[in-house]
């Protein structure tokens, strides 16, 4: 017996890291980033910010001040606060990791984040995937009966959903709230929210055990990995236990309070990516015998035959998008791609239509 036998989890050394693909040389359209860059003015004076940054010296330990800037300006309730995350990914480590009592189970909509399921496994959960309708909406049946069976310690909900692009009923997803009730915590997952502008932030006040979880890497800031996520405070409390010290770097720290008084520069670039969401929608759907489905973020989910040899081509033509059609079998035949700008789109089409040439 090799020593990793004798001293991994055999559930961990059976799982496949998370592959990141090399994009060096290719049109990169496969992580749902924002393709602009912040203007020149705005990049020399954040700059001249990071320049004062004490490299030498621990982030203040609360994160005062920017947690005060998240809710001022990303839109948390009243008298609710937010706790930070090294991205979402940290942020739902931490509430796998609080939450993994003896036979606690999590619970989510299939196909989803990926995350979800691997964190919960990190955490020695079950992870419990409720498949969705072939349309990709809630089985609002399907989720409730789960909920009676396996009664939850988390749900998740992605609204938008990744990778499906598309927003579950609000309706539906209030009644799964109620249904979970005071048994577990139900974690509205709006990574995507600068695209779809709708949001449960609102709706915190009403409901006890509702988290709302954000970041702001499709806004434009994937690179300093900054997630959060507002609750009622009793809950933010016990998550804040599990929440490593010093886990926002100073850079993230002074990038994310500079550019949030500048939100309406994030904000400007969003709304450019919903007119194009909705220019690439329409070229996509005048091709024939491709399947777009309806989106709210700032991706498309598209449905093609021969998807593996689509993508194929696509990488020969330079194009790197998403392969999804083996993570479920809803998403047979599927490829996800990110918008971008006019001209990156354009160029993706003209790839897409000469790869799906006989």
């Amino acid at each position: 017996m090799t020593l990793s036998e004798k001293i991994i989890r055999p559930e961990v050394r059976a799982l496949a890291a998370y592959h990141v693909p090399d994009s060096a040389g290719f049109l990169k359209l496969d992580a749902m980033e924002n393709p602009y860059r912040l203007p020149a003015p705005l990049a020399q004076q954040l700059g001249q910010r990071l320049a004062e940054v004490a490299l030498n010296r621990y982030p203040t330990p609360t994160y005062r001040v920017l947690k005060q800037k998240i809710c001022t300006h990303l839109g948390v309730p009243p008298g609710f606060d937010v706790l930070l995350g090294n991205g979402s990914d940290e942020l739902i480590s931490m509430v796998s990791v609080a939450c993994a009592r003896p036979g606690a189970k999590v619970l989510a909509p299939v196909p989803g984040f990926v995350m979800y399921a691997m964190s919960a496994l990190f955490a020695g959960m079950e992870f419990v995937g409720v498949p969705l309708n072939p349309d990709f909406s809630l089985d609002l049946p399907a989720m409730l009966a789960a909920i009676r069976e396996h009664k939850p310690a988390v749900t998740y909900l992605a609204y938008p959903n990744n990778p499906t692009a598309n927003l579950f009923d609000a309706g539906q997803m209030l009644a799964i709230i109620e249904a979970v009730g005071n048994d577990g915590v139900v974690i509205v997952d709006e990574a995507y929210q600068p695209f779809a502008q709708a949001s449960f932030m609102d709706r915190l006040p009403a409901s006890d055990n509702l988290v709302v979880m954000r970041t702001v890497s499709k806004l434009g800031l994937a690179g300093i990995r900054l997630g959060y996520m507002a609750a009622c405070a009793p809950l933010l409390a016990e998550f804040d236990k599990v929440r490593p010290p010093y886990n926002i770097n100073v850079l993230t720290e002074a990038t994310a309070e500079f550019l949030l008084d500048h939100i309406d520069v994030l904000d400007q670039q969003a709304a450019l990516l919903r007119r194009d969401r909705a220019v690439l929608v329409a070229a996509l759907t005048a091709i024939p015998g491709l399947t777009v489905f309806p989106t709210s973020a700032n991706f498309l989910l598209i449905r093609v035959q021969d998807s593996d040899g689509v993508f194929a081509r696509l990488l020969d033509r330079k194009v790197l998008i998403k392969n999804v059609g083996k993570m479920h079998p809803l998403l047979a035949n599927c490829l996800r791609v990110t918008v971008s700008t006019p001209d990156e789109n354009q160029l993706f089409l003209d790839a897409l239509r000469a790869s799906l040439a006989p």
